[in-house]
């Protein structure tokens, strides 16, 4: 059993790339965007950043899903920003099953890619108060892929990353 957890800031591409992969792999996704309150959801789309006290029950009930896999041998892609070392600590990423992946890109592409797309909440204004939070993992704790890369080949090298593991 394996979770592969795809981080990074918001428009990364951690929701398409999540998806194509539990596809090719024929695994669960889920992305942590679904957990949030509908509270959170709100003062997103208002251009508000979340504070500690508005993400910690959105990361504890990420952590509880997280324990559920592992607890029922399920293999699960979650697409989740996981910006701050505390983060990934809450959430377990230090644990063997898990597979860490940050989708790693330069502000200038990221905010061109979030003002194209019109189908989510969290508004292109918002990326600067992303990269404010952002601790990069250090390679030991994560597979670092460029978001440039086409996702035909994102998928290909997480997914040999996941079978060379296992």
């Amino acid at each position: 059993m394996t979770i592969v957890i795809i981080m990074g800031v918001s428009g990364s591409g951690k929701t398409t790339v999540g998806k194509r992969l539990a596809e090719a792999l024929d695994w669960q996704f889920m992305d942590a965007d679904d957990l949030h309150s509908p509270e959170n959801v709100e003062k997103m789309s208002r251009g508000i950043p979340l504070d500690e006290s508005d993400r910690h029950p959105w990361l504890m009930a990420m952590r509880q899903q997280i324990s559920a896999w592992l607890q029922q041998d399920k293999n699960v892609v979650l697409a989740c920003s996981a910006l701050k070392q505390s983060y990934r600590e809450i959430l377990d990423c230090s644990l063997e099953p898990i597979k860490l992946v940050y989708l790693k890109g330069s502000q200038s592409v990221i905010q061109a890619r979030m003002q194209s797309r019109s189908d989510h909440f969290m508004p292109a204004d918002l990326l600067n108060s992303q990269f404010d939070a952002l601790e990069e993992p250090t390679p030991d704790e994560a597979i670092h892929l460029d978001v440039s890369l086409p996702v035909s080949e994102l998928v290909e090298r997480i997914s040999k990353l996941v079978k060379g593991s296992g």
